[in-house]
């Protein structure tokens, strides 16, 4: 065994001659304990809240989308397309033809996206998690309907209950002359009635679903379309396939995939969590660095000791190992059993739910939500055993000076 190592852990356990050292080792441990946990927990907790967030966006961000580097539209009929939309790893192929219209509904007006979709768009399972009043239908026996965002449902203030009130829908016709003596003259104007409304987040929920075929109507578009959303059936890599897309199409249509589309949502989770990473971290150090003192305390506590050691023949490395491995032993003492309680806490709030945000039922979750990473364990472990070994290192100093003045006495 390393003789460092085996000197350190009998001063680990040994009774000292001061109690305030093992109080402050306590302390230390304590700290390092209770830290850890906190930073598992909390990186953990914001796992969740990202595997919420994302769940919901995905709802209605497809894997993969085409839309043209240049100009509004363009022609979905070549031949690469209709080749492409009968490829057998592709679960859905929706046809996209969008614009910004003017809504209204009764006396209230707002702007807001028209986006229409053909029926592929409907196999996407997860439609009725997000909705929040009504049905995800966009045709029945009566003809089209809309499914509009919770932002337009509460500033027009629309009740998809009402049979005698519809949505109308003006757009700007193409090629019509301002200054007509009948404003409306200039707009294609039409009226649908809305079946249900959904909610994701705000930069969505501006939006109006409909069939395509009513969009291409609305917009005087009877060929072209705005993109192609395609999802993907399971065991297809995204990745790979996109890649593909982008060779084959070269640089006349952007291929994103969920991460590009929503860039600023995903750059927003990360930098939050690296935020509070940074922070909890920060109180991490406080409590690693309480150690500077229990080894300081320690190496007075044992200059006899020290002395003994020297006369042996032992060097001056050897006796700053010691005092190096007790300050880790001391500090990863702590981080592993704060880890561990960390999961134990992590796995009983993911099965029962013990801390709530709220009671209402009309939200996603009323649980803290909780998702585990391995990366998060091995980080916190890391950020620990780096710092820890830094104030242990500067801790061991004091015992090389203890031997310096020794020698000098001598």
């Amino acid at each position: 065994m390393n003789t460092a190592l085996y000197i350190a852990k009998r001063y680990l356990f040994a009774k000292k001659s001061t109690n305030a050292i093992n109080i402050i080792s306590a302390i230390s441990v304590v700290g390092v304990f209770v830290g850890s946990a906190a930073l598992i927990i909390i990186l953990s907790v914001f796992n969740g809240f990202e595997d919420v967030v994302l769940k919901m966006f995905n709802t209605i961000t497809p894997q993969v989308v085409i839309a043209p580097a240049q100009g509004k539209t363009f022609d979905p009929n070549t031949a690469y397309f209709r080749s492409l939309k009968t490829n057998t790893g592709i679960y859905s192929y929706t046809e996209v033809l969008s614009e910004n219209a003017l809504l209204r509904y009764n006396d209230k007006q707002s702007v807001g996206l028209i986006k229409g979709v053909s029926e592929d768009y409907l196999k996407n399972k997860s439609l009725d998690s997000i909705t929040i009043d009504g049905s995800f239908v966009l045709e029945n026996k009566y003809g089209s309907n809309a499914i509009i965002g919770s932002a337009i449902q509460t500033y027009l203030m629309v009740n998809t209950t009402d049979p005698f009130n519809q949505l109308q829908i003006f757009s700007p016709k193409k090629g019509a002359k301002t200054g007509s003596v009948n404003p409306a003259d200039d707009f294609t104007i039409l009226s649908i009635p809305v079946s249900g409304v959904f909610e994701v987040q705000q930069d969505f929920d501006n939006i109006a679903i409909v069939p395509l075929k009513f969009a291409r109507t609305l917009l005087d578009e009877p060929e072209k379309i705005s993109s192609i959303e395609i999802n993907l059936k399971p065991g297809i890599n995204v990745d790979k396939f996109k890649e593909e897309i982008e060779q084959d199409l070269g640089g006349k249509f952007e291929v994103k995939d969920r991460i590009q589309q929503n860039k600023v949502l995903y750059n927003i989770l990360g930098s939050e969590k690296w935020a509070v990473y940074i922070i909890l971290t920060f109180v991490l150090i406080i409590a690693i660095f309480n150690i500077i003192g229990s080894l300081t305390m320690l190496v007075i506590d044992k200059v006899k000791d020290i002395a003994v050691l020297s006369s042996l023949g032992a060097g001056k490395k050897l006796i700053k190992r010691i005092f190096l491995f007790e300050g880790m032993m001391i500090t990863m003492t702590g981080c592993i059993f704060g880890l561990l309680v960390g999961f134990i806490f992590c796995l009983l709030q993911q099965k029962f739910g013990l801390i709530k945000m709220s009671q209402d039922d009309l939200v996603i979750t009323n649980a803290y939500p909780v998702g585990f990473k391995w990366k998060d364990f091995v980080l916190v472990f890391l950020t620990v055993s780096i710092f820890s070994f830094v104030a242990s290192a500067l801790s061991s100093n004091l015992s090389v000076k203890k031997i310096n003045n020794l020698n000098q006495d001598l």
